[in-house]
This record gives C-alpha cells, structure tokens and sequence, in this order.
C-alpha cells in the first residue's frame, strides 16, 4: 500500500510580537493511499491547524508534509498552489462557494483551471450525482445549505482529487441533511477511489472512517491507525 500523506515532526507556532503560541507539537503520522481518516479533538485543539498544513494551505514551523511523494516544506506559495490544483479537493464547512457564480459554474471552476475540455458536461454530470442537476441555473443564495454543500461536493470531485480534505463538512447543517451530504460524501469517495482526510467534532461520522487521529493540546493523543500505541494516560 503506497502512502499518500506523510507527516512527520510536525510543529507549528505563531508569533504575534514578542508573545508565541505553538498551536501543535511533534505530530507524526502517515496514511495510506484510498484510506478514509477523521481528525478529532476538542476545539482549539490544533486539528483545523493541521489539516491546513496537510493540504499546503499553510507551511510548518518545523518538520515536513510530503503529499504523494512532493515535500511541501521548502515550496513557494505557488508551487504549493501547483500541487494542490493537481492532487487535493476541499470542501469546507461555510461551503466556499463563489457566489457571483451558479451551480454549473462553480463546479465548472476546477475543470476550466486544469485547461479541461468539455468542462460543461463533467460538471453537470457531477451535479446530477449529487441530485442537483435541476437547480444549475441556480446561484448559492438560492440554494439551501444542504444543496450548497452538495454542490461544493460536485466541485471538490470534479478535479479527482487525489486525496481530498474535509474540514467539518456537516456543520453547518441540520441532522438530517447532513446525513444525507455524509451519505454522498462516502459514496463519491469510494467510486473514485480518493483518500478522505476530514475534521470534524461528530464522533459518529468519524466512526464511519476506517482511522481516527484525536488531537489533544496540539499533539496526537490516540490513533487508532498507529502501528506503535500511544500513551493515553493523560488523557484519564
């Protein structure tokens, strides 16, 4: 099995005059290619912190983030840019959509930066997957919660991804829809065969991962995952 994300040593502190905060500390771990990992901690805990480092979204302090063999570290915010357009999808809790842009155009999005042809067709194709291929003309606004998540899962695949990042997908939603977007969101993972890295603070979308990470004072306090156990007794 081929990794995919390999963290190791990980340490990321900010700075704001003479004070510091080192939000994480010495986090390793590796994941392999198709797993599907939840991210798991108290808030404030440093998991957003760390997804954001995982996906080059920001760069360490210290240690390094190889994602499907590139090292991340030494990168420009360009060349990081690069790679994310080429391996990664997100989605996001706020749905992140463009809202001068309709459905059809959001999706279109990715598709047009990857100089794709027939990027109109894919990206109704996806919205029909995502049962949204009646609302396209419409702009993110018009559009409900549950269907605008819908539509920022049709974006995050239309690039296959990779590997895609999932902070909090179903945050923002009621119970019943986000069941419905956690439904879809597994579905579409497993047909396209990406790796599925998510945050959230449900445990019960997380027990549906086949590994869960929990975070604790910015340092991996379980991993379900890790060949060596981890020392718990902090947290009793």
């Amino acid at each position: 099995m081929s990794i995919i994300l390999d963290i190791q040593d990980l340490q990321k502190t900010y700075h704001s005059g003479d004070r510091q905060l080192q939000v994480l500390h010495d986090i390793s771990f590796r994941i392999n290619a198709g797993d599907t990992c939840a991210i798991v901690g108290p808030s404030g805990s440093g998991k957003t912190t760390l997804l954001g480092l995982c996906a080059g979204l920001d760069r360490a302090s210290s240690g390094s983030v190889t994602l499907n063999g590139v090292q991340l570290d030494q990168l420009s915010e360009d060349e990081r840019a690069h790679v994310r357009n080429l391996y990664v999808g997100f989605i996001f809790q706020n749905f992140q959509l463009i809202p001068t842009l309709t459905a059809l155009e959001n999706v279109m999005v990715p598709l047009e930066l990857r100089g794709e042809r027939h990027v109109q067709k894919q990206a109704m194709e996806l919205l029909a997957r995502v049962g949204l291929a009646k609302r396209h003309d419409h702009y993110p606004t018009q559009l409900s919660g549950g269907e605008q998540q819908r539509v920022s899962l049709a974006r995050a695949f239309s690039n296959r991804p990779t590997i895609l990042f999932a902070d909090e997908p179903t945050g923002n939603l009621d119970e019943e829809t986000g069941q419905k977007v956690e439904q879809l969101l597994f579905d579409l993972n497993r047909e396209s065969g990406t790796t599925l890295v998510l945050v959230t603070h449900d445990l019960e979308l997380a027990e549906k991962t086949q590994r869960i990470i929990r975070i604790k004072g910015g340092t991996v306090a379980s991993d379900s995952g890790a060949t060596v156990p981890i020392d718990r007794s902090e947290e009793r």
